[in-house]
């Protein structure tokens, strides 16, 4: 799928060796949005990881993908957790190296994989969960228009701690051109992906435990 400079596609074993690369260049643009083992740390396997992510889109569960921009390996985004029936939904994270920041790559790559799961694959629902200090993040799904849903406590455990994270979602009704067209055309509505300031204010103030 491509639009554009900009292309996703399905993650394959060919990628370990530049997904080691682009890993080891951006490790400290990375490392504080990275998801971590609650029950101590464990090295990372590039091949592992990309057998993991072919297992889970052989089962139906995940569809993982490689972002490329201009031919160039940029990045990856994962859609996980799929369900169908009546939930039918999915969830989707991503990153990508810092030299290509700032281009409207995950914007397009996000739009691109959530147009595939919806009209492609029949799904009715996608969510975005994104810690409150990833700027960057926020700004893509306030791009897309991705409908602020509400503030999860201590909900994923990222770079050592269990963080908390806000989420937004989208609907397949709320799509009646897709998502990259919504988009491209200047027609996502505005606010929906704005979080409420008690929410951001909530989020810097520790939850209490015990």
């Amino acid at each position: 799928m491509q639009d554009g400079p900009v292309t996703i596609r399905p993650v394959a074993m060919r990628d370990a060796r530049a997904l080691d690369r682009e890993l080891a260049a951006n490790r400290s643009w990375l490392r504080t949005w990275e998801a971590t083992n609650p029950h101590g740390p464990i090295s990372f396997d590039t091949r592992a990881s990309i057998r993991s992510l072919l297992a889970s889109a052989r089962a139906g569960t995940g569809v993982p993908f490689i972002i490329e921009y201009e031919g160039e390996f940029a990045g990856q985004l994962n859609v996980s957790g799929i369900s169908y029936g009546s939930l039918s939904s999915a969830s989707t994270g991503y990153w990508i190296a810092e030299r290509f920041a700032g281009k409207n790559i995950m914007p397009t790559a996000v739009a691109l994989a959530t147009d595939h799961c919806m009209f492609g694959m029949g799904l009715h629902r996608m969510e975005i969960c994104i810690r409150p200090e990833n700027g960057p993040s926020l700004r893509v799904v306030e791009k897309l228009g991705f409908r602020y849903e509400g503030l999860r406590r201590r909900f994923i455990h990222i770079n050592g701690d269990w963080r908390d994270h806000f989420c937004f979602a989208l609907t397949v009704e709320e799509l009646p051109v897709g998502v990259l067209r919504r988009w491209k055309d200047g027609r996502v509505p505005a606010g929906v992906g704005s979080v409420p300031d008690a929410d951001r204010r909530a989020a810097t103030v520790p939850l209490r435990l015990g």
